[in-house]
Order: structure tokens, then C-alpha cells, then sequence
């Protein structure tokens, strides 16, 4: 069961997964052995999976970035998922309800990354691509 200062952790985990316990502990009202406590113990539970780093992707040379929704044309799930997984340019893959069977939201170097990416799709079905054109959050 978590309460209202786990929910203050996480949240402040989410903002920074760096920082650093005493800091946490401040806000909380909480010492920083006793956040640590609360942490491994929604770790253990399955509330904490990870934690992640925001990079800036123009500097590292990332000029695309493009939300992919795919039409599956053949029942073959396990081999798109299989291509989707194997493919480090995609950052988010989510198998959904509504228009389409998939969102996939990936960061290419340039187009002629993304269309031969696109090419690898269409064994399995077809594609519509919406290209960001600024990141607002």
C-alpha cells in the first residue's frame, strides 16, 4: 500500500531520477535512509521499473522524430514486434485500440533513415507517419 509521501517520491523521482536522497528527504520531511527504504520498497513492488535519462536529441544528431501508426495487414504480430524491438531507433512501441494496431514514436538521423525503417514495416502492414515539428514538453 502506498501513501501520499510515495506518491511525493515518485513525483519527485519522475522529475529527476538523480536526485539525491537527503534531498528527497527535505521535501518529504523524511531522512534521506528512510526514502531509501520507501524507494526499495516500491521498487520491490513493482511501482519503480527504471529509471530514465532525457537526452537532447538534435544534439546527437537526431533530426526526426516521427509517430508511426501501423495497419496490420497479416496476423504475423510476434514478427513486427519482433522488428519493432530490434530496432534502437524506436523509443515507444504500444500495441492500441482505435485507428490502427500500433503507435510507435521513433528517432531517425534523417529521412532516408526513416524510409528504409518504413520499408521494413511493410511486410506486415501498412503506415500513416506524423512528423513532429516541435517538442513542447
Amino acid at each position: 500500500m502506498i501513501d501520499q509521501t510515495d506518491i511525493e517520491i515518485i513525483t519527485l523521482l519522475s522529475k529527476n531520477s538523480r536526485m539525491q536522497l537527503n534531498e528527497i528527504g527535505d521535501k518529504v520531511h523524511l531522512t534521506g535512509q528512510a526514502v531509501r527504504n520507501r524507494i526499495s520498497n516500491l521498487e520491490k513492488q513493482g511501482i519503480i521499473e527504471g529509471y530514465s535519462l532525457k537526452k537532447n536529441n538534435s544534439k546527437l544528431g537526431i533530426k526526426v522524430i516521427a509517430f508511426i501508426t501501423v495497419y496490420m495487414k497479416t496476423t504475423d504480430h510476434f514478427g513486427l514486434q519482433k522488428y519493432i524491438k530490434e530496432n534502437s531507433a524506436v523509443d515507444e512501441a504500444h500495441r492500441i485500440s482505435g485507428e490502427g494496431c500500433y503507435l510507435l514514436k521513433v528517432n531517425m538521423k534523417d529521412k532516408d533513415e526513416l524510409i528504409k525503417f518504413l520499408d521494413g514495416i511493410l511486410p506486415y502492414g501498412n503506415y500513416k507517419v506524423n512528423l513532429s515539428i516541435e517538442n513542447i514538453k
